[in-house]
């Protein structure tokens, strides 16, 4: 098994991540009970898939009722996403806490650099307010990374988190803002203050139901007024996944070479659609590897060139065609 994970994260072309992608859709096929069952009720034997286009996606749902993992493994970690009640709560039973380390420092490597020379700013308070969060996990790892003692968590202190920008923006260190949407758009109104491009800005989650939703470009442009940025980035990323995509600008996504992106068509949730056309995204995480690989999210979104992708808001088929299967 580590020779495999060595290889999941040593991908360099489309071949190897075909190659590596159906070994372990066969080994989740088999080895993980509810995404077996799945197949079974889709009547898919895994044995006639041959192109990663064959492979059936696990709806994301199926994580608010069903336990995810690879059977004879206890899970490190259990992650959990947001909701009102126990029933709306997607679990994620993570068995290697090493390997979702290992996805997220690999993946932000790819983008960022190394997280050491960063003063990492999160302010993220839906996502402390509540336990289990694989974002705040994630986060406080890289926090714990970095060499700046500014770096930390904000929860409502906008005023001490302004004076911390500001102190940046003199002395110039490298300075990354991650936060999510409502709380980045309150610090923007009030605390607004032009920004030089060592300090890059992030958006991640949505409104929480804290603000009225609006179009990423909306939000971003009320981040640049305020900010004086060029450019706003944006991390995407889920409970049920190990890896993350991540956008340096215009809200279009690049994957680590782990992870790729599919687009559904909503009506025939089998197909697969090609480049421009907008569906349901589909993920491939490859680094998921002790849970399931393949999922099909709520989200909608378009497949752009060189396996980027944008990311157009829930679905209105957020049901996914396929959960009714496994309602027991």
């Amino acid at each position: 098994m580590e020779r495999l994970i060595r290889k999941i994260f040593e991908i360099k072309s489309e071949r190897d991540f075909n190659e590596i992608a159906l070994k372990i859709f066969k080994f989740q096929a088999t080895q993980n009970d509810v995404y077996k069952k799945y197949l079974k009720l889709l009547k898919v034997n895994h044995q006639d898939i041959r192109r990663i286009e064959e492979i059936p996606f696990l709806p994301i749902d199926l994580f608010k009722s069903h336990q995810i993992y690879i059977s004879g493994y206890q899970p490190q970690l259990i992650f959990e996403s947001s909701g009102t009640t126990s029933s709306q709560v997607s679990r994620h039973y993570v068995i290697s806490e090493k390997l979702y380390q290992k996805s997220f420092f690999k993946g932000f490597q790819r983008f960022y650099g190394n997280p050491e020379p960063y003063c990492i700013l999160a302010l993220l308070p839906s996502y402390l307010e509540r336990k289990n969060s694989s974002l705040i996990y994630m986060m406080n790892n890289l926090i714990e990374k970095s060499s700046i003692p500014d770096s930390g968590f904000y929860l409502d202190n906008l005023e001490a988190l302004s004076l911390i920008l500001k102190k940046r923006t003199i002395d110039g260190a490298k300075t990354l803002l991650l936060g999510v949407s409502f709380a980045l758009l309150d610090l923007a109104e009030k605390y607004p203050i032009t920004l030089p491009e060592s300090i890059t800005i992030m958006e991640t989650g949505g409104m929480k139901g804290r603000r009225k939703e609006m179009i990423r470009q909306e939000l971003h442009d009320a981040l640049k007024n305020a900010f004086s940025q060029n450019n706003i980035h944006s991390e995407y990323g889920m409970t049920e996944l190990l890896s993350q995509a991540y956008s340096i600008g215009n809200g279009v996504f690049e994957t680590p070479p782990w992870m790729r992106i599919m687009i559904r068509d909503l009506y025939d949730p089998f197909n697969i659609l090609p480049e421009g056309k907008s569906g349901g995204i589909n993920v491939i995480d490859l680094a998921n590897l002790f849970s399931c690989s393949f999922i099909a999210t709520a989200d909608a979104g378009v497949q752009k060139q060189n396996d980027s992708f944008e990311v157009l808001g829930r679905s209105d088929h957020s049901e996914i065609r396929g959960c009714n299967l496994m309602v027991s």
